[in-house]
């Protein structure tokens, strides 16, 4: 009797299993979702977003690297990422990986080839040698990350057939793109969204500590007057607001402030016609 109950129950609520299993599947993978590494759902939202990744050598780093490629262009985007999560708690933080992956959805919006260029000891590379946290706090500029990420780049570049360059950043990775984009000679353009161009009066205007050991791009030469230039800065950023922005080594009419922004929201919107623009630039002149 026993025995034979078991099945009738099963059955009286198989049928109301079925319905709810699609939420159930939902909820457990929000549940795995929520217990991953910011690292893997980084790399989760850019599987979903079909964009691949491989690791790829600097100099003394290692660097993740997001690629795709849709359309055939002599020119690369290159996108760099902000900084992440560099503290928590008052504490350096074990995975400095973003938590918002805003740059990579911009990157899956553009139609040509492009790549995310991982910074030193992000995206699961934290504990590999010879990461430290100072790595992503207070060098999180550094001569030895730009040249790094500088190298990584030059390794790409090597194994393709591209001849231009376009750099995109948002937030410190605007910061590195300012960097970077000199040591190329087949930069066009660079693009930039809240970038600290100007990290000792981002510093001062928060109260943080100085970044001892990073570049600061206020205190570097203006770029070559070939690489056109736009600077992005949201009316309601408060985290880098226009002031700093200003205050970098730039033309003041480089700078464009979109009254309605903040720091994230909404730059997916007026991607495609950023894009635009920098087709028009990097069209070859006869």
């Amino acid at each position: 009797m026993l025995i034979s109950d078991g099945p009738r129950e099963s059955n009286i609520f198989l049928p109301l299993l079925r319905r709810r299993w699609p939420l159930l599947a939902a909820n457990l993978l929000l549940a795995a979702t929520a217990c991953s590494s910011p690292a893997q759902r980084f790399s989760q939202n850019a599987t979903a977003l079909g964009i691949h990744s491989e690791i790829v050598p600097g100099t003394v780093f290692q660097h993740v690297v997001f690629k795709q490629s849709r359309q055939s262009s002599p020119v690369l985007h290159v996108y760099i990422d902000g900084d992440g999560t560099p503290w928590r708690g008052g504490r350096p933080n074990s995975d400095p990986t973003p938590r918002n992956a805003l740059l990579l959805r911009l990157m899956a919006l553009d139609p040509g080839p492009s790549v995310y260029l991982g910074r030193p000891c992000y995206h699961g590379l934290s504990e590999t040698s010879p990461c430290t946290s100072i790595v992503w706090t207070q060098e999180r500029y550094s001569e030895a990350v730009v040249s790094s990420m500088a190298a990584a780049l030059r390794h790409i570049l090597r194994a393709s057939n591209f001849d231009r360059l376009a750099w995109f950043g948002h937030s410190g990775g605007g910061t590195l793109a300012v960097l970077l984009a000199p040591r190329f000679p087949e930069t066009t353009d660079l693009i930039t969204i809240a970038a600290n161009l100007d990290i000792d009066a981002w510093a001062d205007l928060h109260g943080y500590s100085r970044l001892n050991g990073s570049l600061n791009p206020a205190r570097q030469p203006p770029l070559p007057p070939w690489i056109h230039q736009r600077h992005y800065v949201g009316g309601r950023d408060r985290h880098v607001p226009e002031e700093v922005v200003e205050r970098g080594s730039i033309d003041r009419r480089q700078l464009i402030v979109i009254p309605s922004y903040d720091h994230a929201c909404c730059w997916e919107a007026i991607w495609p016609a950023l894009l635009a623009d920098i087709d028009r630039t990097t069209m070859p002149t006869h």
